[in-house]
């Protein structure tokens, strides 16, 4: 469990949130059935109903997975679940993002998340859906793959501007 507070302070350190700024001063709950710390290498493990929570940032998984550097920075997450899932507050006028997925990679350094298998991600009212999508927490990119004899679908909400519709007079 000593594993479980370092990394909790590991993660308040390394901004993980990386949205909203107030995000990173809130504290990290962490939530598991289970949890395992190799000081040899790096590697913190969560299992059984895992959930996770900062700020805006909330995450549930059926495992979780942190590697640290040798500093103790954290260098990477991998989420598994059936589905794990993942959103946040990107910022106030972008709104809330939620992905969920079998597996959610996050790579703290470029702030890039990746769903892999069923993978949804939707924000102000649109969605991608497809087998893999890369979706950039620092500048907010976004690519969605096919795969599986799956088609990538993408929903956009209609704006007002392109509404069709009987207008008063």
């Amino acid at each position: 469990m000593a594993g479980g507070v370092s990394v909790a302070g590991v993660l308040a350190a390394s901004n993980v949130a990386n949205a909203l700024p107030s995000d990173a001063n809130e504290p990290i709950r962490l939530l598991a059935d289970k949890a395992t710390y190799s000081e040899r290498s790096g590697v913190t493990s969560y299992t059984g109903n895992v959930t996770i929570t900062q700020g805006t940032l909330k995450m549930a998984a059926d495992n979780l997975t942190v590697n640290l550097t040798p500093t103790r920075a954290i260098e990477s997450a991998v989420a598994t679940g059936r589905p794990a899932t993942i959103q946040q507050i990107v910022t106030q006028e972008k709104g809330l993002a939620k992905g969920q997925a079998n597996r959610i990679d996050y790579n703290v350094k470029t702030g890039l998340v990746t769903l892999t298998g069923n993978a949804r991600l939707t924000q102000n009212g649109g969605s991608f859906s497809g087998n893999v999508i890369h979706y950039s927490l620092k500048v907010g990119d976004i690519e969605a793959k096919a795969g599986n004899n799956q088609r990538v679908e993408l929903v956009f909400p209609p704006q007002a501007s392109n509404r069709v519709g009987v207008r008063n007079r």
